[in-house]
Parts: C-alpha cells; sequence; structure tokens
C-alpha cells in the first residue's frame, strides 16, 4: 500500500466511484454536474510555502480560514473527486482527518481504487500534511478544465498578488492529448525562477511528468502532453509581482498530426 511518511500506512478506503448518484452524470471519462468543475465542488488543495508536508493542523486551519473558507469534510472532498479531482497529495480534512482523491488510481496512488482516500483520524495534530479547503462561493485560483478548448489566466491578470499558490488540472477525454499555447507571458524573473514562476507537468499531478519551470517575459514554448492530462502550478512569493500570463489549451486528436477537435457546445 502507498505510504506518506515512515510510520504511517494507508488506512482505509472511504468510497469508490458509483455508477449512477444524484445530480450526477458521467460523460467523456468526466463526472459532471451543473456546478461549474473549475470549482471542484469547492474543494481546492493548498501546500505550505515552504514545500509539502509542512503544515500542522493549526497551521492549515489558518490556510483556509485566510482564504475565507473551512477545512474540507471527507464528503466534501468526495464529491470533488466526482468531479475530477485527483491529486496523489495527502492533506489535512475537517475533523483531523488526513486524506487525499483519486480519479486514476496506480500502484503508488490510491492502492489500485479510485476515490478518497484516508489515513484516519491523527492524534498527533503536530504532523506534517498538506491541507484540502473548502469554499464554495469564493472562486479559488487555479481549478479543473475538461472543455475541448479553453483560455485562462493567472489569478487577476493582468497583474497578479503576492503569496500566491494555484493549480490547474487540465483533463481532456481519453484517446485526446493536450495542447498548450501562451499568449502572454510576464513573471517576476531570476536566475532559477524560484520567487515566481509556473511550472508544467505532462500528468495528474505535481509529481511526476515535469515539463519546465518559467519566468520572465519570454513565453514559454508551445507544449504537447503525451497523454489526456495536464497540471499547471504558479506560486509567487512576498516581494516583486508582473503582468502575469494569458493561455490557451485544445484538445487534439492523439495523432502525428495533433488533428484539433472541434469546441465543445
Amino acid at each position: 500500500m502507498a505510504e506518506f511518511g515512515p510510520t504511517l500506512c494507508l488506512m482505509a478506503l472511504l468510497v469508490v466511484l458509483p455508477h449512477t448518484t444524484h445530480g450526477w452524470s458521467l460523460t467523456g471519462d468526466v463526472w459532471r454536474n451543473s456546478i461549474l468543475l473549475e470549482s471542484a465542488a469547492g474543494v481546492y488543495h493548498r501546500e505550505s510555502r515552504q514545500g509539502k508536508y509542512n503544515l500542522t493542523f493549526q497551521e492549515a486551519e489558518a490556510v483556509c480560514r485566510y482564504e475565507g473558507g473551512s477545512l474540507a469534510t471527507p464528503e466534501q472532498l468526495l464529491q470533488a473527486q466526482q468531479a475530477g479531482l485527483h491529486n496523489c497529495v495527502a492533506g489535512w480534512l475537517a475533523g483531523g482527518i488526513v486524506g487525499y482523491p483519486i480519479v486514476k488510481p496506480s500502484n503508488n496512488c490510491g492502492d489500485g481504487h479510485p476515490g478518497v482516500m484516508t489515513y484516519g483520524v491523527r492524534h498527533n495534530r503536530e504532523e506534517k500534511w498538506d491541507v484540502y479547503c473548502y469554499n464554495p462561493t469564493k472562486k479559488q485560483c487555479g481549478g479543473i478544465f475538461t472543455e475541448h478548448v479553453r483560455e485562462f489566466t493567472s489569478p487577476d491578470y493582468p497583474g497578479y498578488l503576492d503569496r500566491q499558490i494555484c493549480y490547474w488540472h487540465i483533463r481532456v477525454p481519453f484517446g485526446r492529448t493536450i495542447h498548450l499555447t501562451f499568449s502572454d507571458f510576464q513573471l517576476e524573473k531570476d536566475a532559477s525562477c524560484l520567487s515566481d514562476y509556473l511550472a508544467i507537468y505532462d500528468s495528474y499531478d505535481d509529481v511526476l511528468g515535469f515539463v519546465g519551470r518559467y519566468c520572465g517575459t519570454e513565453l514559454p514554448p508551445d507544449v504537447h502532453s503525451t497523454g489526456n492530462v495536464m497540471t499547471l502550478k504558479f506560486l509567487s512569493d512576498a516581494s516583486v509581482s508582473d503582468r502575469g500570463f494569458r493561455a490557451t489549451y485544445r484538445a487534439v486528436q492523439h495523432s502525428k498530426n495533433h488533428q484539433e477537435l472541434p469546441d465543445l457546445a
């Protein structure tokens, strides 16, 4: 089973995907309902500015509260998972539970089952994890995109705020790949792109498939995914900010010619 930490083992599988759920439908291998998928049912992932697995339970509560939200419950995380939220990173939930949502399981992620995986209630609240917050009324930075064609921008474009961490998860139907292009790109520049940056991953998350990390004013190169998923991570520090970026992705046929699909109605 997957492990997160030297002494912790996977405790339970809360739920696997049902064939039908009230208000939901399975279209193009993506669960959909009337809410906007980019809000992921109001649930979103956050990490410490020091990197993964650096938040105690109290710090995790403070992160969600700072953004006007609260810790997500396991039930809320399940709704987001059914909307397509996949993140193989364990985070604090309400009640001191630690878990993560899995759409496409693997041997190292989800123990071979889709659903919400949980380590149960953690009695040591000083353990350090990431966090899943819940805020259904406020548009969060980042999101889940499933359209065949979509343009999107950095938060508050043109002109992003300090101390932002945003994730965009792009998922198109199986058998298609993703063509990502940029029409504007202006981030704080430093030699290692560690102050403000956009990182791109050819993967469901930011663990595998690293493509590149970009900053400054030069447009990143076009990116073609190898599968039907892509993840982008945007981070800004506490000092200099700039315009941000504007990008467009298109779902294309999985072929040498990258034939584009028509826009969704």
